[in-house]
């Protein structure tokens, strides 16, 4: 029961799209991620995902649009929605996400990029 500077813990790690879990909220976690490029496309068929943006802006590429989610801004992605989280200009951005313990990090989709532990900071 401290608080947690978000600001601090993203200068633990370096290394992007790969998350980092800071809390845990009933069966929900609260995870840090930096993120760089092109993620994969992937859904979460029975979790919802928050994300909020701390740093930079986060393109959420959906199959029909893409939402712009800018610093300060949050967007949620529905279960069953496939999705891919990007960005330009070679920018790096600094995510918060909130979501259950038990989501996998892409969904059904195996990739290079797919995470299986979040470490804790």
């Amino acid at each position: 029961m401290k608080p947690i500077n978000i600001k601090q813990k993203f200068t633990k790690f370096s290394k992007n799209w790969h998350p980092h879990q800071v809390a845990i909220v009933d069966d929900m976690q609260v995870i840090l991620a930096k993120l760089k490029g092109e993620f994969v496309w992937h859904s979460h068929d029975n979790e919802d995902e928050l994300f909020q943006v701390i740093k930079g802006t986060l393109y959420m590429q959906f199959r029909d649009r893409t939402e712009v989610i800018n610093e300060g801004e949050l967007i949620v992605v529905p279960k069953g929605v496939e999705h891919n989280p990007t960005t330009k200009n070679d920018e790096e951005v600094h995510v918060l996400l909130f979501e259950k313990l038990n989501t996998a990090h892409t969904g059904n989709v195996q990739h290079e990029r797919t995470q299986t532990e979040y470490p804790k900071i």
